[in-house]
């Protein structure tokens, strides 16, 4: 469905201080929020945001001493474009129902605050650097929510935060190509900068400077959250005729899933069949409409594309033991910069008898309507075989356990990994067994040396085998978790069982597989 037209105005060029009222109410904005007491607590974000403030504000001054010079003026545009506001909107419906379950959200309000102002004045002046006039709507919503929902920095490197948005925003203004009789941008803002910051998160290794762990893994604490966002996204669909690039990412990744289950015995992605960070990346990061191709054909190959790319993108990371999260983030900007050929291979296909009545029918007006309904049907399909929301087969370590002991190498490796997750949140049985593993050789790479760390951070968490094992080097005792471990290891990806009875606690380690507690 067309999106219907933007609400559009404009005010004469002003010349002078007075053109420059707006950019300077933001900058001071964005002073204040530093002030805020989320802010204050940490001294060095203070900094951070004091220090975009000021960069803004020397801009200002430069600019306005360059422009008197040249007695030339600047002015404002209002354009209020539904494909910036509802997509704004939907996002923030994310934000606000994950955060009611994961508190952090709540807490980076005011820093989501910071960035839309300094987006704001980042913006405007880098458009009045080059030009007369400034576009002014909801443009940078979108921009800021999407970066946010995939990735933020900590609190003493929010400075990194400014520079990615900084990045996003040149990338718009700069990198262009000439798209059907128009220059536009080539890359979605947000996907450009996430795109970059993740290669050089990955190629530095400083991955723990940001959240994005804890963002990827954090979305299932809210329950039904595959519901939220299917639902979240049939709004994006209706509006702005995006179901073919989702539904087809999607379809991908949930049949590639299921062939490599079903060639090996376990499933590709550990705890889901479409992991829940990835569901909403092809919701509300992938398909932007200015970036993607046009025709529908050339949707689908583009969603394809997409899926095929976190598939393969997944085991790669894995391979290279970089975190797997940057899965979703790394192909979009390369897709993005596609889209010429992927609109040539979409023509080049509708050309071809049998395809061209495919394309045709994909155009046809009420054709979206009907990709929805398809695509309903898909995700209750996908409900109904247990793919989405409920506990999925992989996030039982009992499951991991048995598929290793079976002989398949891919379960023993995934095995390690999972163990290795929980020993670092302090799980003193999953510490003792990668002890056992690497001391005995049979699961992993055989290495006392490390085997003996394990062991001792297995017995400052008090776990009696791991300090007997420490003692006798060699021995590899082994132990049922205690409660505070299955706190841990029964959390399906949610938050510590803290506040459930041991009772209830062991019939649900019954229930995922665990005998001893049965």
């Amino acid at each position: 469905m067309p999106a219907p037209p933007a609400a559009t105005g404009a005010s004469p060029p002003q010349s002078g201080t007075r053109a420059f009222t707006a950019p300077l109410a933001l900058t001071l904005a964005l002073l204040l929020v530093s002030l805020v007491p989320r802010a204050q607590a940490n001294a060095v974000l203070a900094q951070s945001l004091q220090g975009a403030a000021l960069v803004l504000l020397a801009w200002q001054i430069v600019l306005a001493a360059w422009l008197r010079r040249r007695g030339a003026g600047r002015s404002l545009e209002l354009s209020l474009r539904p494909q910036h506001y509802v997509q704004a909107a939907v996002q923030l419906s994310v934000f606000a129902y994950w955060g009611w379950f994961w508190r952090p959200v709540y807490e980076h309000a005011w820093l989501l605050v910071a960035q839309l102002l300094f987006a704001y004045a980042f913006d405007l002046l880098l458009a009045w650097s080059r030009r007369e006039r400034y576009t002014l709507g909801f443009g940078p919503f979108p921009i800021i929510f999407s970066t946010n929902l995939f990735l933020w920095f900590r609190d003493d490197w929010f400075h990194l935060q400014f520079l990615m948005i900084a990045v996003g925003f040149l990338g718009k203004e700069f990198v262009r190509w000439q798209r059907e009789g128009r220059r536009v941008h080539i890359f979605n803002p947000s996907a450009f900068s996430l795109g970059l910051f993740s290669v050089a998160l990955l190629a530095t290794g400083a991955t723990p400077l940001t959240w994005g762990e804890e963002i990827a893994t954090t979305l299932t604490l809210a329950p039904r959250i595959y519901l939220f966002l299917f639902l979240a996204g049939l709004v994006v669909m209706y509006r702005f005729a995006i179901t073919l690039v989702a539904g087809s990412a999607a379809i991908v990744l949930f049949g590639l899933s299921a062939l490599y289950a079903a060639a090996t015995g376990i499933p590709y992605f550990i705890d889901a069949e479409i992991p829940t960070a990835v569901f909403l990346g092809l919701h509300l990061l992938v398909t932007d409409p200015s970036t993607s191709p046009r025709s529908p054909m050339g949707k689908t190959i583009f969603g394809v594309l997409y899926g095929a790319g976190v598939f393969v993108l997944y085991a790669l990371l894995g391979t290279l033991g970089a975190p797997t999260f940057y899965d979703k983030l790394l192909s979009v900007p390369l897709l993005n910069l596609c889209v010429p050929w992927i609109d040539r291979l979409a023509g080049a296909l509708q050309a071809r008898a049998p395809l061209a009545r495919v394309g045709e029918r994909l155009a046809h007006p009420r054709a979206n309507l009907v990709q929805m309904a398809v695509w309903v049907l898909f995700f209750g399909a996908m409900t109904g075989l247990g793919a989405t929301d409920g506990r999925h087969r992989g996030d039982t370590v009992p499951f991991w356990e048995q598929a290793c002991s079976s002989g398949n190498q891919r379960a023993c490796a995934r095995l390690i990994g999972i163990e290795a997750s929980y020993c670092a949140d302090a799980s003193a049985w999953a510490c003792n067994e990668l002890g056992r593993h690497h001391m005995s050789g049979v699961v992993a790479t055989a290495d006392p040396e490390l085997a003996l760390d394990f062991f001792a951070r297995a017995c400052e968490l008090r776990f009696r085998p791991a300090c007997l094992n420490l003692l006798e080097p060699g021995r590899t005792l082994a132990a049922p978790p205690k409660v505070l471990d299955l706190r841990l290891l029964l959390r399906e990806g949610g938050r510590n069982l803290m506040d459930v009875s041991e009772r209830d606690l062991h019939e649900r380690a019954c229930d995922h597989g665990w005998r001893f507690a049965c």
